[in-house]
């Protein structure tokens, strides 16, 4: 009886060692490196670098790679998830995350997929940044990256990624004290991502002063270029200049005889423009456009353009527009022709001159470059630039 059970055992066991081989053979196999630098982490390094260009083709490409040398390295499964959640493909994300989390073989990397999960939590929700997009009330999103912050400062409290990441998703919340708080722990920090740190640190500052006192303001304040339907929506919400116009522009009152027949013909300007039917901000623009302003117009061909970008020469321009239109003082569209340029790159008979020096003389406006002094008037205007000069037009009206 015991001679039949041993080469009964030894068969079992050569089928099971047998299907494990098979198993092992069937999984995914690491390939061999070319080069010296056909490393895992140094694909994942410029993966990670092409990612911050927003070229995710490329860098989704880079991660694969490493995964092909390495299919367990954590960081490169982080990289995949970036990529998918900076393609909208947020579940996606999250599944590649928690795929990390199952290779993790050292506290850095426990830290990058924290990091990870807090930068597809905040990618997840800066939809709603965008301009007349609402969203429901939802801090999930929000509690989630917390969470992850917390275990990721309670590996490494001095984890700078961490920190300027969860300032950026208090940034998406809107949140600008806490936000702020972050990226001032990144300054102090002095490790990674102090030069980003830095901007956004005083992107807060600047926003904090402007005040905007709207939600449509807030997301405003975060955009780098506003466009000119972003302008109609500043002036009419943060500025109320429909209800500035009527109370302080001049009036006026026309009192010679009109012929009847000639009044019939008269015709009425133009209160839309061809390109705004499905614009979020439809209301704002007919509004502006309804008030007629210099710089905001509706362009010959019918067209308003609501997605052009607006630059600081046409900025000041609208700015000298309500500011003539408020004190009557026509005087102001010509008081500094003939002047000399105080700006090296700007000169003196270009058609924006004399705005730029209504708004700089005024102190709304400044030189871009303190250094140099130059105006910089073909650069763009940031949301929270444009905010600034709102909020001190507002001082000087005290409206």
């Amino acid at each position: 009886m015991i001679g039949r059970i041993k080469p009964l055992s030894l068969f079992r066991f050569l089928v099971v060692v047998t299907a494990g081989v098979l198993m092992i053979s069937c999984g995914p196999k690491a390939q061999q490196p070319l080069s010296q630098l056909d490393t895992p982490e140094h694909h994942t390094f410029t993966g990670i670098r092409l990612l911050n260009q927003e070229k995710f083709v490329d860098a989704g490409r880079e991660f694969e790679l490493a995964l092909r040398l390495d299919p367990g390295y954590a960081k490169a499964h982080v990289g995949i998830g970036l990529v998918k959640a900076y393609q909208n493909d947020f579940t996606g994300g999250l599944d590649s995350l928690k795929q990390a989390e199952k290779h993790t073989r050292s506290d850095p990397e426990k830290v990058f997929v924290r990091v990870g999960f807090i930068r597809v939590n905040t990618l997840s929700h800066s939809a709603c940044l965008r301009i007349g997009v609402e969203c429901k009330p939802d801090d999930a999103w929000l509690k989630y990256s917390k969470d992850a912050f917390d275990q990721a400062v309670l590996i490494d409290p001095k984890a700078a990624a961490a920190h300027y990441f969860m300032g950026e998703a208090y940034l998406t919340a809107l949140d600008l004290d806490q936000a702020g708080r972050m990226f001032s722990r990144v300054l102090d920090l002095n490790g990674e991502y102090v030069k980003e740190a830095d901007g956004r640190w005083k992107l807060v500052q600047k926003i904090q002063r402007a005040m905007p006192g709207t939600l449509t303001g807030k997301k405003i304040a975060l955009v780098e270029r506003v466009t000119r339907a972003d302008v109609a929506a500043l002036f009419l919400e943060e500025l109320k200049i429909d209800v500035l116009y009527l109370r302080r522009t001049p009036k006026s009152f026309d009192t010679a005889f009109k012929d009847p027949e000639k009044a019939k013909s008269t015709t009425v300007g133009r209160t839309s423009a061809a390109d705004i039917g499905s614009h979020p901000l439809r209301a704002d623009i007919e509004a502006m456009i309804r008030i007629g302003m210099r710089g905001l117009e509706v362009y010959p061909d019918g067209n308003f353009r609501p997605d052009e970008r607006v630059d600081r020469a046409t900025y000041a321009m609208m700015i000298e527009d309500i500011l003539i239109k408020i004190s009557g003082d026509n005087a102001l569209a010509t008081r500094f022709i003939g002047s000399p340029s105080p700006f090296p790159d700007l000169r003196a008979d270009l058609p924006y001159f004399n705005a730029v020096m209504v708004v700089t003389s005024r102190g709304l406006m400044e030189a871009r470059d303190m250094t140099s002094g130059a105006f910089s008037p073909l650069e763009p205007v940031g949301g929270a630039d444009a905010l600034l000069v709102i909020r001190k037009m507002r001082e000087e009206l005290r409206y």
